[in-house]
């Protein structure tokens, strides 16, 4: 046990610290392992935060100008009536809010999970301690939806700036986004935990499931105008049942309640089961 001193501005030395004893530490890493962990993720994103202020949020603003703002004036001219009664700008913001986070997810669950199990192991340094394979995806997850939560603060902040999210409750999109997030994220981060050798399987979900997710879920024109062939894709795509939430709070789009209660279930869903595979996968690989 470890204790020093320290001098007051008054002259008087209050009571030493104290280091806890390894019983201590054990039994706080214990149930508060998951937040330990976390804070240590969140830390070594701090080192690039502003790339990523730009990929979160950047990327999504240039797409609000360039569709929003450019591409509005030639679909508003042709299109009066196809976006429910309001502007593009209003109708596209929600897309790419839930879009970006999406995408987000597809790199923060995939890599660094690469990376905890195989090349610089970063997961069995904590696992050493008293923290458990399940903290452990705890916190990264926590982490990872602490930056969800961030980047789509920001990026609501300009949205309403530009006057594109009118509703009272436009705020909630940024719950949306992050709920959206983890429904797809999750299921990947149990699916990157199994892997044990990167044969471009990532490269795989970025091309063929993020891209046609992104491209097919109503996200630059409303999903019942795509031809039927590719409809099925937003239907069963986090981005199309985040984006219709996103669009009812946002701007009050009209559809029935049942639809919109069936957007959250699914999401919900999807981050739960992703969860359950995730944590036993972890345990699979690490060790209970």
């Amino acid at each position: 046990m470890t204790e020093r001193a320290v001098t007051g501005k008054d002259g008087t030395a209050p009571a030493p610290l104290r280091a806890h004893s390894p019983a201590v530490a054990a039994a706080r890493a214990r149930k508060w392992g998951a937040f330990y962990y976390a804070e240590q993720v969140l830390r070594v994103m701090k080192g690039y935060g502003w790339t990523i202020i730009m990929y979160g949020v950047g990327q999504p603003v240039a797409y609000l100008f360039a569709m929003g703002v450019g591409l509005a004036t030639l679909v508003e001219g042709n299109s009066t009536s196809a976006f429910g009664g309001v502007s593009y700008l209003t109708f596209i913001a929600p897309a790419l809010l839930i879009s970006a986070t999406v995408m987000t997810a597809a790199n923060e669950f995939t890599f660094p999970v690469m990376d905890g199990f195989k090349w610089r192991r970063v997961f069995y340094g904590p696992h050493a301690s008293p923290l458990t394979p399940e903290q452990i995806a705890g916190g990264q997850v926590i982490a990872v939806t602490v930056r969800f939560l961030l980047q789509s603060a920001l990026y609501f902040a300009v949205v309403a700036l530009f006057g594109a999210s009118p509703s009272g409750w436009g705020w909630v999109s940024i719950l949306v986004a992050a709920l959206a997030g983890l429904s797809f994220g999750l299921p990947l981060m149990a699916y990157a935990a199994a892997i044990k050798d990167d044969k471009g399987q990532f490269a795989m979900v970025m091309r063929f499931i993020v891209m046609p997710l992104f491209l097919f879920s109503g996200t630059f024109f409303p999903l019942d105008t795509l031809p039927l062939g590719v409809r099925w894709i937003g239907w069963i795509s986090p981005i199309w049942h985040g984006t219709e939430l996103g669009r009812v709070v946002s701007y009050g789009y009209q559809e029935a309640p049942l639809l919109t209660a069936a957007h959250l279930v699914f999401l919900l869903v999807l981050a739960v089961v992703g969860w359950i595979l995730t944590r036993r996968q972890f345990a699979n690989r690490m060790g209970s």
